[in-house]
């Protein structure tokens, strides 16, 4: 083997890393069938066929609204996709589901379709963080699927610090908390604490259902049913886990920098 070789290699394989946002996003797996959709209209009178099969009732029917789905709470199984025989919910492959507020995770009640999803942080704000962000990724309990899908991140087909992000070892030298998991009684000092150690201003981002809702978990007396509970949030991105594009696009919308880069 010769001094050249690895660099031959490189030569060989070009560049991996995806041109999105630039680019087209890549396609997202069969299997994922990326945000949901509700049209409430569609619902037929009386039906409720969607609301057992649910097993974090995310879903709900009442005389008023003819069904309302909370994404914070849906883990994306697709058992109400399958249940409905109106087609009023339905997947649409969209991998863009980050919003700024809870409560625009709510569709069909009172009448919304699809997601309002996240505008960028206020102009102060980006000046500060100027175009770099530091992150300290807590994981307040949860099983290692979202941990698992931030880390993809750093790999070199998504390539997270191109964009000025990175994570960082000490919450003192981060700019807010990505934080996934369930938020169990056990870790609720531990993130308060890490909070509070990171430097003012601050962002928080809740990846998953866990960290905005419990998730599966809601109402167990071991979880403070999400991230919400603890501290305040400025981005929530929902998924079981949430797909790594779903990720990076909520990330960049929050800096306001979809479409921005070349």
């Amino acid at each position: 083997m010769s001094a050249f070789d690895p660099i031959t290699h490189r030569l060989r394989h070009g560049c991996q890393t995806m041109a999105f946002p630039a680019g087209p996003p890549p396609a997202l797996p069969d299997r994922h069938g990326g945000a949901l959709r509700v049209e409430a209209a569609k619902c037929a009178d009386g039906c409720t066929a969607c609301v057992p099969v649910c097993p974090t009732q995310a879903i709900t029917r009442t005389p008023e609204n003819p069904v309302a789905l909370d994404l914070g709470k849906c883990i994306f199984c697709a058992a109400c996709v399958e249940a409905c025989p109106t087609k009023a919910i339905t997947q649409t492959s969209n991998h863009q589901m980050a919003v700024r507020r809870r409560g625009d995770l709510l569709l069909g009640n009172p009448g919304e379709d699809e997601l309002r999803l996240a505008v960028a942080l206020d102009e102060k704000l980006k000046k500060l963080l100027g175009r770099s962000l530091r992150l300290r990724q807590v994981s307040a309990g949860g099983c290692n699927a979202c941990e698992a899908d931030v880390n993809v991140l750093g790999t070199i087909g998504w390539d997270l610090s191109r964009f000025g992000i990175q994570f960082v070892a000490s919450p003192r030298h981060a700019d807010g908390l990505l934080i996934t998991g369930a938020v169990s009684r056990n870790m609720e000092l531990a993130l308060k604490k890490t909070y509070d150690a990171v430097p003012s201003p601050k962002i928080v981002i809740a990846v998953g259902a866990c960290a905005i809702s419990g998730g599966p978990f809601i109402g167990n007396q071991q979880i403070l049913d999400g991230t919400s509970s603890i501290v305040p949030v400025d981005l929530f991105i929902p998924g079981c886990p949430p797909h790594p594009l779903t990720i990076l696009d909520g990330l960049l919308r929050l800096l306001g920098r979809m479409g921005s880069l070349k």
